[in-house]
């Protein structure tokens, strides 16, 4: 399920663990622009010698085809995130992360 890559591939750009740009031409304009400010910043990133993050549960609604709206429960340490993002599907019948929010602020809307 697409969800489940992208939730793994946000968590490791957040965390400072995967560049941004290994998420060109996965990700929309707007997307991929708020990931690239966010990066350096490096969110779910965990202090030194606490154990990264990691995805507890992936889960998702389809509001409509060819719309994801997912969300993931990530543990950092002793604190639990919430990452919630929607995918939508182009014409090209990829999958595309449109928006992206942490812990319920919203990142990115494309």
């Amino acid at each position: 399920m697409p969800q489940h890559w992208f939730a793994e591939r946000l968590l490791l750009v957040l965390s400072g663990l995967r560049p941004v740009h290994s998420m060109l031409g996965h990700t929309s304009a707007a997307a991929y622009d708020q990931l690239a400010r966010l990066a350096p910043l490096a969110p779910l990133r965990s202090a030194a010698g606490v154990p990264g993050p990691l995805l507890e549960r992936v889960g998702c609604a389809r509001p409509s085809p060819g719309a994801i709206e997912a969300f993931a429960r990530v543990s950092a340490g002793q604190r639990s995130r919430a990452l919630a993002f929607r995918l939508e599907r182009g014409t090209d019948l990829r999958w595309r992360c449109c928006a992206v929010e942490l812990d319920g602020e919203l990142e990115a809307v494309g």
